[in-house]
């Protein structure tokens, strides 16, 4: 069954991916910090989408559907449009690629990111081990 994007249950679903994933608990093992990761409207897409993640070395522990910013104050910032965000999720492109390009912009310690790329191309991996649908 698919998993509308942006919600709770899919920032759960998520959260339990996270949790199964032995390629990320060992990619991760050193990250520590929070971030939003926010999917910007555009052309195809109309809706702002805000996810909380609390990611510490490997583990998740907490991931949350926001709709407000203001909720949390994380130590990261991802966000762009929603045509990047989503040929990142559908494997299309390369996400630390999209970050050094532009495509994609991060707020917050550019540097770590870098030197843990294998992290972020797991913790994509994890947002594709379950079915997605996009609101219309």
């Amino acid at each position: 069954m698919a998993i509308l994007f942006g919600s709770q249950e899919w920032a759960d679903a998520m959260k339990e991916a996270i949790a199964k994933s032995q390629p990320y608990k060992e990619a991760a093992k050193n990250w520590e910090g929070d971030m939003y990761i926010i999917v910007e409207p555009d052309a195809a897409y109309k809706h702002t989408n805000i996810m909380y993640v609390d990611l510490w070395h490997g583990e998740c522990r907490e991931a949350l559907a926001i709709k407000d910013e203001s909720a949390k104050t994380p130590k990261y910032r991802i966000f762009g449009p929603f045509t990047a965000m989503k040929a990142i999720l559908d494997k299309k492109v390369d996400p630390v690629q999209s970050m050094m390009t532009g495509k994609i912009k991060v707020k917050g310690d550019m540097a770590q990111i870098m030197r843990m790329p294998r992290a972020a191309v797991e913790l994509v991996n994890c947002m594709t081990v379950f079915e997605t649908v996009f609101p219309d």
